[in-house]
C-alpha cells in the first residue's frame, strides 16, 4: 500500500512499475543493467475518491496523458530500488498536491486613494508627453 494521507491509500497492484535502461552516460553497466523505473498509474481505474480523480484529471501537468494515465520515469539513482522509491515518492507528492482544497479567491477593489493616485500619475505623464510636442516659433 502507498499511503497518501491518513485516510487515503493506493494498493501497489494499481501501480505498474517496469524496469528500463537509463539514458545518458553511465560507463560499463549502461547497456547491461536496467536501473531506471517507468511508473504508470491509471487515474480512472484507480481506487481514489472521485473528487481526487477529478482534481488530478484537471491538473495541467505534462506527466498526465489525455487518457488519464500518470507516467513517471525515475533514473536519477544508480540502483533500481532507489529509483523505484523515488518514482513512488513523486507519485505520492503529485496525488497529495490535490488532496487539499484550493483557497477561494476573495475579489478586492482598489481603494479611493489608490484610484486617485493612479489617475494623478496618468495626468502627470500625459502633461509630460504633451510638452514634447512641436514648438511653434512666435515672432
Amino acid at each position: 500500500m502507498l499511503q497518501i494521507t491518513p485516510r487515503t491509500a493506493i494498493p501497489l497492484s494499481e501501480i505498474d512499475l517496469s524496469a528500463v535502461r537509463s539514458q545518458g552516460a553511465g560507463g560499463q553497466n549502461v547497456n547491461k543493467v536496467s536501473t531506471a523505473i517507468h511508473l504508470r498509474f491509471d487515474i480512472n481505474a484507480s481506487s481514489l475518491s472521485p473528487l481526487y480523480k477529478e482534481r488530478l484529471l484537471n491538473l495541467n501537468d505534462s506527466r498526465i496523458t489525455k487518457d488519464g494515465v500518470i507516467i513517471l520515469k525515475a533514473q536519477q539513482h544508480r540502483t533500481q530500488e532507489q529509483n523505484k522509491d523515488d518514482a513512488l515518492d513523486r507519485l505520492k507528492a503529485l496525488i497529495q498536491s490535490v488532496t487539499t482544497a484550493p483557497k477561494p479567491r476573495k475579489p478586492t477593489k482598489p481603494s479611493k486613494s489608490a484610484r486617485k493616485k493612479r489617475l494623478d500619475g496618468k495626468t502627470k505623464r500625459s502633461q509630460l508627453k504633451a510638452q514634447r510636442g512641436n514648438l511653434r516659433d512666435e515672432g
